[in-house]
Formats: C-alpha cells, sequence, structure tokens
C-alpha cells in the first residue's frame, strides 16, 4: 500500500509537468503526439541522437536523463525496453515524480523468470520508494479536460461524468472513444495493465470520492484483495453506478488473461453472486458497457419494468416484444383510456393501437406521433416509453425533420418516465449519410439511441435493476 495514495494520484490525476521517456520514430512518436493538447509541460527523455530531430519538429525539449529536467514533474510516461526499466524507476524516485506508467511489456505476461522477475523487481523499488507506479503493460492516464491523453484518436477540451478503468489499454481507448461518439464524455480514466502496485481497488478509491466522476465503467480481468474490493464497490454503487465487464469469463478466456495481463481469473459464479451482491451492472462487451452508460447518463431514472413501445411496422411487433421479454422486462396492454384515445385517430390512418404500437403512416406526422408518445406517456400501466425511428422516411423533408426533433426534445423534457430510441440503420449505404446525422441529433439532444430493439431492452433492464437496487437499499 502507497502512503498519502490519494494525495498521490490527485497529483497523476491534474498534472502540470509530465515527462515521456523513450517515445520514438518507430511508434511516430506516439506519445508525445497525443500530449499535442496537454495544458501543462511536456519534456521528452531520450538518449539516441538520431530522434532528437523528430523530437525537436513537434516542439518538445528533449533532455537526456530525467534529473536534467528543471522543477518538478508530475507524471512520467515510460516507453523503454524492459531491461532499461528498473533504470529509469530509479531516476523517477531519485526525482521524486508525482506518478509513473511503464507503457513497457514483456514482463510476467509473458510467463518467463527474466520477465516475471523484472516485474518483482519494479514493484519492489515502486513500493519501497512510496510512488505511485501504473501498469507496466498499459496506457495510463486519460484526462480529457486538460488534454491528458494515452491516444491521438482520443477527445481533448471536453469534461464528462464518466470514469473509466481498465486492465487493457486497446479497451479504455475503445470505451473512451465509443462513449464520446455517443454523446458521453469521461472525466478521468486509466489503463493499469498489470497491476504490480496499484490496481482496479485503488483507483476505486480515488474515483469515490472524485466530485467530477458520477459514474465508473470498468474492464477487470483480475483483482488482487477480493474482500477490499467488494467493500468498496459495495459502498460505491449506492451513490455511482459501477458497470462491470469482466475479462476471463470463460475457459479460454483465463487462459488469455493469464497471457495479457499476467491475471489470475475468479470463478464467474462467485463473482456474479457478489456483483448482484453490491448492486454492480455486469456488461459482456464493451458495447453492453458503453451502451449502460449512455443511458445512465441521458435517461431519466426508473423502478417500472413495463414498457410502452412505437414501432415502424406491426409486422415485427412480436419479434419486439421477444426481445423486451428475453432482456427481463413486460409489454403489456394499455389502460381503455388508452385505447379509446389510440381509436380516434388509428381508425383513420391504419396501423394497430396494441403495444407496441404499429406506427404505420404516422411517421409522416410529427402532430399524431406525439399523441402516441403522449398516450404512452399518461397511461398507468406504462413505466418507460421506447420510440423507434427509420432515417430513411425523413431524408426527404428537412422542415419536417426539424420539426420531429423538437417535438421530441419537448416530449424528453414533459415526461418523468425513462425514454429511449431505436434509430434503425440503413439497409443501404444510400441513407447512411442521412442516419449518421440524425443519429448525431439525437445524440445532441441527449436522447438515448441504439441501433436494434434488443439493445435498447437490454440497456433498460440494466437500468431498472440499478434503480431498483438504489430503492432496495434506501439510496
Amino acid at each position: 500500500m502507497i502512503a498519502d495514495l490519494k494525495a498521490k494520484l490527485q497529483r497523476a490525476f491534474n498534472p502540470r509537468t509530465v515527462a515521456v521517456v523513450g517515445d520514438k520514430k518507430q511508434s511516430d512518436y506516439m506519445w508525445l503526439r497525443s500530449m499535442a493538447h496537454f495544458q501543462g509541460k511536456v519534456y521528452s527523455v531520450q538518449l539516441d541522437p538520431q530522434e532528437f530531430p523528430g523530437i525537436e519538429a513537434l516542439g518538445v525539449p528533449n533532455y537526456k536523463s530525467l534529473l536534467d529536467i528543471p522543477g518538478e514533474i508530475d507524471y512520467v510516461v515510460v516507453a523503454v525496453p524492459r531491461a532499461v526499466a528498473p533504470r529509469v524507476l530509479q531516476d523517477c524516485i531519485k526525482k521524486n515524480v508525482g506518478a509513473v506508467a511503464f507503457f513497457t511489456s514483456g514482463f510476467a505476461e509473458t510467463s518467463t523468470q527474466e520477465g516475471t522477475t523484472l516485474q518483482q523487481t519494479l514493484a519492489g523499488m515502486a513500493v519501497a520508494a512510496g510512488l505511485p507506479l501504473i501498469g507496466p503493460n498499459c496506457m495510463g492516464v486519460y484526462v480529457p479536460s486538460i488534454g491528458l491523453r494515452n491516444s491521438t484518436e482520443q477527445a481533448w477540451g471536453v469534461s464528462g461524468p464518466v470514469a473509466f478503468l481498465s486492465q487493457s489499454g486497446a479497451n479504455l481507448v475503445a470505451l473512451s472513444q465509443a462513449a464520446a461518439a455517443g454523446g458521453v464524455h469521461v472525466s478521468k480514466s486509466v489503463s493499469y495493465g498489470n497491476a504490480i502496485v496499484l490496481d482496479s481497488t485503488d483507483f476505486l478509491e480515488f474515483l469515490k470520492d472524485d466530485p467530477e466522476t458520477q459514474l465508473i465503467g470498468a474492464y477487470i480481468e483480475g483483482i488482487k484483495d477480493g474482500r477490499r474490493f467488494f467493500r468498496l464497490v459495495r459502498e460505491i454503487a449506492p451513490k455511482k453506478p459501477v458497470i462491470i465487464l469482466k475479462g476471463g469469463q470463460t475457459p479460454d478466456g483465463a487462459r488469455a488473461t493469464a497471457s495479457h495481463t499476467a491475471s489470475l481469473a475468479e470463478s464467474m459464479a462467485v463473482w456474479e453472486a457478489l456483483m448482484r451482491q453490491c448492486g454492480v451492472l455486469r456488461a459482456d462487451t464493451v458495447e453492453e458497457l458503453v451502451d449502460t452508460v449512455k443511458a445512465l447518463v441521458m435517461v431519466k431514472p426508473g423502478t417500472g419494468d413495463r414498457v410502452g413501445l412505437v414501432s415502424m411496422a406491426g409486422g415485427s411487433s412480436v419479434t419486439i416484444t421477444d426481445a423486451f421479454a428475453r432482456a427481463g422486462l413486460r409489454v403489456p396492454e394499455l389502460t381503455a383510456a388508452s385505447y379509446q384515445k389510440l381509436g380516434s385517430f388509428f381508425n383513420i390512418i391504419g396501423g394497430s393501437y396494441r403495444n407496441p404500437l404499429d406506427a404505420g403512416t404516422t411517421f409522416r406526422s410529427v402532430e399524431l406521433l406525439m399523441k402516441m408518445l403522449e398516450t404512452l406517456r399518461d397511461d398507468t400501466y406504462v413505466d418507460n416509453v421506447v420510440l423507434e425511428l427509420a432515417a430513411r422516411r425523413w431524408e426527404r423533408d428537412a422542415k419536417m425533420m426539424e420539426e420531429l426533433l423538437a417535438a421530441l426534445q419537448a416530449f424528453k423534457d414533459s415526461t418523468s418516465k425513462p425514454f429511449l430510441m431505436v434509430l434503425s440503420p440503413p439497409s443501404s449505404e444510400d441513407h447512411h449519410e442521412r442516419y449518421v446525422q440524425l443519429r448525431d441529433r439525437l445524440v445532441g439532444l441527449r436522447i438515448a439511441t441504439y441501433p436494434t430493439f434488443q439493445r435498447a431492452a437490454d440497456t433498460l433492464k440494466r437500468v431498472v435493476d440499478y434503480y431498483r437496487f438504489r430503492r432496495e437499499v434506501g439510496a
């Protein structure tokens, strides 16, 4: 355990100075380019004279030793061969840096004696010095608001309510990119790899009291201290949703985690039981994790499992109902008052006014579509409302599209019920541009939108489960 860890992590997540050790042309100076928008000072440490021109071209001052850099260094990224890692770590200790992340790989995850011994050496040095070491075999810290990135593809200059933890660097980048595309930005995130000093529990402890973080998503392959981990998530979950994608769910996956980050996979049955008790939401894919995060940010809280649906065509009503039933939700009959209200215009336009409602030609009339949604909003047998749209229906009428978007925003604001949308992908590339435009507009309106009813249903169920958990624990 590192003394004063919280204060030291504050320094790592809010650095004023960053040093990158070992970046080179072979990787297109990936790390230095990622730091191009960092609001503080960035330094390079590189001994090879052949690398000097490339580093100079980026406008980054280079030093031959970390110890030569003037002033304090808050955060260091190390990308050197593994044999050099202990020497670089010793310089970090002498320099009294705030924290260090080792991108360097080739340690215990290789299952070799040399790699394991080197990893043990690094861990011993860092713990003895009280230095927060992240990794090795990781991407380190990402804080978009200050431009501290671990990929040139990540957003910067923005901030949101979500923090991601990931043992996998690739998954961390994928999570942050997918969330941003869905309209959700992160407060801070970290990839921690082999977790030889700091692991998920240490970062959860930090995020528990972080005012910028309202919910936490995590990709975890293994944990060091199960008792401490589950005590923490049990404390956090009633206040901040915790969604976890567990790596190593299958025997093959467990073997893969051992070769990826040298993590030992826990029994999935035990893991799932403990997660349920703690109120943690389970995701089985990166896609599911991001879907859930998006809904928790954009959808109003609700504990009911009855869903009122508006679909494009009655022929798909059975499969739509099945999708929600598979997710553990119900598609109920509506009240007599609702049927009376729907009958006043359905007998004119055609279609079906059984739940799911078949919109039929209503999709050419914003007024009638809103009447359908308002009927579901006011129905006491309905707890949640889900609407399907298809971009191709609107692409020839830009004025009606604007009218529709304004009406959807007004409807969302008018209801206390969870409201999600399904935006059906186009069947041909001809309509793809309009699909992307409409999807992005809905994201801008903060309406949680999904490409299929099944994804919407599965996501809604996780959200309902979370708010039921909060109700049960009195949160």
